[in-house]
């Protein structure tokens, strides 16, 4: 059994990449954290002994928050806006955003300035554990105020209502709960408002955005170095020298990439006197179109990393000063950014490799058969799978339209203006869909133009990437029904098997 022990704030992004991908990872929150939670729900009774008029704890919400709540009614205050925020809609979120949304919640309420007792926290921690999670709609936060849909319905399950999976089967939040060992919870001042209240649904859409992007980028860099050779490609870009006098981190990072995956091949000595003096940029241009979008992927992966360590719900609790503070800590802005350079990266990624891969389908630039295949005429090898990749990369271009420029006021115009940081970081999820097929193509082109290079080989490092593939797809000798060997492509790229072959440091969460 595979555990994760939560210190509050302690996350790394690759604990999160362990809690999307590791379906049965375990989590456990370390008794560090006991002390700071239990203050700060002590800290809200105690604010409420005092007479004292606070909002969210004996208030209503948002435009209702001059509305005094009796106090023989705080427990149905809490209640009740877990059950009328619970207002989302489309298809319910993949158990791999599930589990990344309740980690997230679990650790930023363990951090002790939400006013939430420690039995509801471990409660999120069983339902995480039994495998049991809320069914969550995709659909129906801005981004501010919190994802406040998102988790109302996480939250819901707490309390008997809503639904959750159970062994994959969809029942009521009662049954849930009492799958998991617990009955349901009879919320305390404030906790209904710190579960619902923070950035956790649209952090959990980013950060799988993220891990999809880091896969991409070194499928994408293994492609490139297999396109590059199976149009007998110049080495001379990839010289370190060339990038070091432009500066950019990134730009030198993505330049070694290529030249150890380069390194040793038969293919480059055969060519090393063929006089070409230039390649077309989607082969020479590699380092610097691919190393910024290593420089887009390190920035968002920094800003998500603080995020999914932060406290983000409203208000906020400060035992050690006796005070409850509002503020704004809810508006996802910071996430919606990351999100949106994400979408650059993503985009790019696919945008480049549609390039090389109809580089190599014509001719006259790759010197090898036209469409990759014999016979041509007869066969039309790999002319429309270039099709679907330009189908592809042109979609990803719409989808990259930055969510975060767009706000809506909500709430009456309490909250007028709004972060878009949900659809910024759920979009990310089409868009690596879309970019895994275009790299799918290119990888079963540049594979297929290596295999007419033979007897030459290429590196051992690509060798053992093209061998992957081959164990997949075979070489395409003649026309077949190409779209299963597309989709096997598309797996492989999505799988990150290839993350092996490079150096893992270069990227944030491997």
């Amino acid at each position: 059994m595979s555990i994760l022990n939560i210190v509050p704030g302690q996350l790394t992004l690759a604990d999160l990449r362990r809690v999307s991908r590791e379906t049965g990872l375990q989590l456990q929150l370390d008794p560090s954290s006991h002390a700071a939670i239990d203050a700060s729900a002590a800290t809200v009774a105690r604010v409420l002994s005092e007479g004292r008029t606070v909002y969210g704890i004996n208030t209503g919400f948002g435009l209702l928050a001059s509305t005094k709540i009796a106090p023989e009614e705080l427990e149905l205050l809490q209640r009740s806006i877990v059950l009328s925020h619970a207002a989302g809609i489309g298809a319910p979120m993949d158990a791999s955003t599930v589990r990344l949304v309740m980690a997230l919640k679990i650790n930023s309420l363990a951090r002790g300035f939400s006013g939430i007792r420690r039995q509801v926290i471990e409660a999120l921690v069983t339902l995480f554990n039994r495998q049991i999670y809320p069914v969550i709609p995709q659909k129906g936060s801005v981004g501010a105020s919190g994802d406040l849909a998102p988790l109302s319905h996480m939250s819901a399950v707490l309390i008997g209502e809503g639904e959750a999976f159970v062994d994959g089967v969809r029942v009521p939040g009662a049954v849930a709960m009492r799958s998991a060992g617990l009955e349901p919870i009879t919320l305390a001042p404030k906790e209904g408002l710190a579960l619902l209240n923070g950035t956790q649904a649209s952090s959990a859409f980013a950060l799988e955005g993220l891990f999809a992007a880091e896969d991409l980028y070194v499928s994408a860099t293994v492609a490139g170095s297999l396109s590059v050779e199976a149009a007998l490609g110049s080495r001379t870009p990839f010289d370190a020298r060339i990038h070091e006098v432009r500066g950019h981190q990134g730009q030198i990072d993505a330049a070694r990439l290529y030249r150890d995956l380069l390194a040793h091949s038969q293919i480059e000595q055969s060519h090393e006197d063929c006089g070409k003096v230039q390649d077309p940029y989607s082969l020479r241009c590699q380092p610097q179109v691919m190393g910024a979008c290593l420089t887009q992927i390190r920035q968002a992966a920094a800003v998500l990393r603080v995020e999914a360590n932060s406290v983000s719900d409203n208000p906020l609790v400060f035992a050690g000063d006796n005070d409850i503070l509002s503020g704004g800590n809810f508006h996802a802005e910071p996430v919606a950014f990351a999100a949106d350079n994400l979408a650059l990266a993503i985009a790019e990624i696919g945008s480049l490799s549609e390039r090389r891969m109809a580089l190599l389908i014509d001719s006259n630039l790759s010197k090898l058969p036209p469409f990759l295949v014999n016979n041509g005429g007869v066969n039309s090898g790999f002319m429309i799978a270039q099709v679907t990749s330009a189908a592809l990369a042109s979609e990803n271009k719409s989808l990259a339209h930055p969510a975060s420029v767009d706000s809506l006021p909500t709430s009456a115009n309490q909250e007028d203006h709004v972060s878009m940081a949900t659809f910024a970081g759920r979009r990310l999820r089409d868009m690596a869909g879309n970019t895994a097929g275009i790299l799918a193509v290119e990888l079963l082109a540049a594979c297929q133009g290596i295999d007419f290079r033979a007897p030459n080989k290429t590196s051992d490092k690509l060798e053992t990437a093209k061998g992957m593939l081959r164990e997949q797809v075979s070489f395409y000798d003649k026309d077949r029904y190409f779209a299963p060997d597309i989709e096997k492509a598309a797996a492989l790229v999505a799988s990150g098997r290839f993350n092996g072959l490079v150096d893992g440091e270069v990227l944030p969460s491997l």
